[in-house]
């Protein structure tokens, strides 16, 4: 299996990951969202509840949850094998259950490089 580190330019790779998924969730693309999304994928919500893949993805089918816009930067990657996390910025602006958001937030993310894909 061809390691992540192996790639010409990994921390290049992550972050073109990264802009996919935030296409995809301003695009409400849940076919990507849904490949991007291991099945174990774990989200830490608001108030610190973790959310399946199949809860993110419901949110995202039952139209109470959209993105008007989202911006992420300030990219910090580490690669490990086939892991790779990043660090960056979130800025976001949207719906989520009827109630407007318009929120910035530094995050955390861990992708996983299997099949020679993330």
């Amino acid at each position: 299996m061809t390691s992540l580190k192996d790639m010409p330019d990994p921390a290049a790779q992550v972050i073109e990951a990264e802009r996919q998924w935030l296409s995809a969730h301003l695009k409400l693309d849940l076919v990507l969202l849904d490949r991007l999304m291991a099945d174990e994928f774990l989200q830490v919500n608001d108030r610190g509840e973790l959310l399946s893949k199949q809860q993110v993805l419901a949110s995202f089918k039952s139209g109470n949850r959209y993105w008007q816009e989202a911006n992420s930067g300030e990219y910090k990657v580490q690669v490990y094998n086939e892991v790779a996390v990043i660090c960056g910025c979130w800025q976001a602006k949207g719906v989520n259950t009827g109630q407007s958001f318009d929120y910035a937030a530094r995050y955390v993310s861990v992708w996983v490089y299997r099949d020679k894909n993330f």
